[in-house]
């Protein structure tokens, strides 16, 4: 019987293939091999959010999403920048809830106090501005892209290493991917040969954040369980 944590994995963007829904869940996997993933979507969003109304529209979703998740897994989390329904399942649960654009934002900050944020929009999402503060000094998207599938083109790929260009230029210490398709595209490792660049990949930062949550509650757990 496998007894690793199994976390939760909601995505925003509608997928049918077994195959592709799965990616984002193989690139926890294959950074934190400690931890199992079950991948879910939300209906209906064949898109994803990449506005205010199709994130108003997603919400509900996630969360009714989540709460049928919650009982068999550890920890949820949801993989879109803009932390869709992550504070009102925070409220709901009583499991760790852990946002890609929370966890992007902090694991940037960690590395330096000049982050660029690249995403669909040259808005970053909220949450990323505010966690990041006075450390943000540009956000930049590539042009030609306007929702996730977009950059999984070669296009879409070219585009992001272009606006990596712009935010050396502003001299930015690290860059934060600000959105979850960017993890699909493989992107960061792209910016990081091509440029040097810390890169912060949405995914992986989820992944961090939700392998030390449950280690924090093992070791807590351990330590209650010794003093018997």
């Amino acid at each position: 019987m496998d007894t690793r944590p199994l976390i939760g994995l909601i995505r925003v963007l509608t997928v049918d293939d077994p195959e592709a829904l799965g990616v984002h869940g193989r690139i926890i996997e294959g950074h934190f091999p400690g931890l199992r993933v079950l991948s879910r979507c939300i209906p209906d969003q064949p898109e994803g959010i990449h506005d205010d109304l199709t994130q108003q529209t997603a919400e509900p979703k996630i969360v009714d999403l989540a709460e049928e998740m919650a009982s068999h897994v550890d920890a949820i989390v949801v993989t879109c920048c803009a932390d869709p329904a992550v504070p009102e399942m925070r409220r709901r649960l009583r499991i760790p809830v852990i946002g890609a654009g929370s966890a992007v934002a902090s694991l940037a900050r960690a590395y330096s106090d000049k982050v660029c944020v690249v995403g669909l929009s040259a808005e970053p999402p909220r949450v990323v501005t505010e966690i990041l503060g006075p450390a943000l000094v540009g956000s930049v998207a590539p042009e030609g892209v306007r929702i996730a599938p977009d950059l999984v083109t070669p296009a879409g790929k070219r585009g992001v290493l272009d606006v990596a260009a712009r935010a050396k230029e502003m001299g930015a210490g690290a860059i934060a991917l600000a959105c979850g398709a960017m993890a699909t595209a493989g992107v960061a490792p792209l910016i990081a040969r091509e440029y040097g660049i810390p890169t912060v990949d949405p995914v992986v930062a989820c992944g961090l954040f939700a392998w030390h949550a449950l280690a924090v509650a093992a070791h807590a757990s351990a330590g209650r369980e010794s003093l018997g």
